[in-house]
């Protein structure tokens, strides 16, 4: 087994490229564009545009199996774009009297070093993983065809690209059975699973899409004329082999990613410097005044990618050996007269956002679970696991769409992975502003799970 890392995704390249490009197109302006007095807003004015100018090129979205012209595509698209927006800016701020000639040399300049870096990294990371097998993929493919067949020699051929092939099933033969194909693709560790549509059954695609979102496996569809499910579908080019992702998620996103962390910690520590630094000793005070034991309530509840974390709570319980197995209930007498306060107003939540700022959670998304109630519901409960593809929340769209608090039937669990998914597949930050802003609103209304 390699040493390197061989997952989903590699989240730090492209943050990593941005502050890279970000430094350069900074730093050459030192030389061509910035005047004393204006740097400050020049670099913002810059900085700003390249960034909403690549989003909307898709300068970043390069992968392991984007072909070399179509990155130099991007790159002309997004310096064209550039070049006109430096343009826009000096006529804008004409009192800089920055002149046409400064600027191209300014824009050729920048590109030429990015272009450079850009196809440094792209086939540094190839040698990487020829030489070292590093940042690789392991795959499987269901199905036999001329397109699967293509699709191996693609893989087998071309290590640069970091995808070790595993293994090509054959559903036609009389030995085939799916069963034992998802025994293969969890006992060898595979991460992601490509399907010929043409080769399956309808009944046999549910069972594998099931499979792949309880078990945290990338699912892809090699098309042919059948239809597939009515979702977002990502359709992309494994050289000329056309691939279908069946589920995007937008925080699988760095762009997504960076943005929702930083909300989380602006959010969170606002929360902790402005309300938790004064609230803390008042709600500390009491709960030592009514019982004995700690002040907050340590719980294992299994986040991101089905690791476990430590989540804090203030604690609201008499201390019992019972805690870390059963769900607070209605009428439930292990919780004390403080503790039904601060559970009725959801003030026991609060020290999470110290899991927040840590990275174990984000303020929203789909709430955790105790680990071993996450065993029994991952077992029973269809696309349970697919909550486990971003980080916990404080609070979550189920929560405040009426499934939050205690599990009384399969109904609410059901209800609460429904609302989970479609937040995964949807997310937004305005759609958090808005998760967060009618939290707020039914703690202060009350609410009758809230116990």
């Amino acid at each position: 087994m390699s040493l390197f890392k061989h997952g989903r995704y590699s989240g730090y390249l492209r943050p990593f490229s941005y502050l890279i490009d970000l430094s350069i197109i900074n730093g050459i302006a030192i030389l061509y564009l910035f005047k004393d007095q204006y740097a400050l807003i020049l670099s913002v004015f810059i900085s700003l545009g390249w960034v909403l100018l690549s989003l909307y090129s898709k300068f970043y979205e390069v992968y392991r199996y984007t072909r070399p012209v179509n990155i130099l595509s991007l790159i002309l698209k997004q310096l064209i774009l550039f070049l006109l927006f430096v343009f826009a800016f000096s006529g804008l701020y004409y009192e800089l009297n920055i002149y046409p000639k400064p600027i191209f040399n300014y824009t050729l300049s920048c590109f030429l070093i990015i272009t450079i870096l850009k196809f440094a990294v792209y086939y540094l990371l190839q040698k990487f993983r020829v030489s070292f097998g590093g940042n690789y993929r392991s795959t499987v493919i269901l199905g036999l065809n001329k397109k699967t067949v293509a699709l191996e020699k693609f893989f087998k051929m071309n290590p640069e690209y970091g995808y070790s092939h595993k293994m090509t099933f054959n559903p036609k033969n009389k030995t085939f059975i799916l069963k034992d194909t998802f025994e293969y693709i969890l006992n060898e560790g595979i991460d992601e699973i490509y399907c010929s549509i043409s080769e399956h059954t309808n009944a046999q695609i549910a069972d594998i899409v099931d499979f792949a979102d309880n078990n945290l496996k990338i699912l892809k569809f090699i098309p042919d004329s059948k239809e597939i499910y009515s979702k977002k579908l990502r359709y992309e080019y494994y050289d000329y082999i056309p691939v279908l992702t069946l589920r995007t998620i937008p925080l699988e996103d760095s762009v997504n990613m960076i943005l929702k962390r930083v909300f989380d910690i602006v959010f969170s520590s606002f929360v902790i410097v402005f309300v938790l630094s004064w609230l803390t000793p008042i709600i500390a005070l009491f709960i030592k005044l009514e019982s004995k034991g700690p002040v907050f309530f340590k719980q294992s509840r299994n986040g991101f990618n089905y690791k476990e974390f430590d989540c804090y709570k203030f604690r609201s319980m008499m201390p019992n050996k019972d805690a870390h197995l059963y769900q607070a209930t209605r009428g439930d007498q292990r919780i004390t007269k403080v503790g039904r306060f601060i559970r009725k107003t959801s003030m026991d939540e609060l020290p999470q956002f110290f899991n927040v700022l840590f990275g174990d959670m984000s303020v929203v998304g789909p709430r955790p679970h105790m680990v071993s109630h996450t065993n029994m519901y991952a077992k029973k409960i269809d696309k349970f696991m697919v909550r486990h593809f971003v980080k916990p929340g404080i609070t979550g769209l189920a929560q405040t769409s009426g499934f939050r608090g205690e599990v009384e039937t399969d109904i609410d669990i059901i209800g609460r992975v429904k609302y989970d998914i479609f937040y995964i597949e949807n997310w937004s930050l305005i759609l958090d502003v808005k998760i967060i802003i009618q939290t707020f609103i039914n703690a202060v209304q009350g609410e009758d799970k809230a116990y």
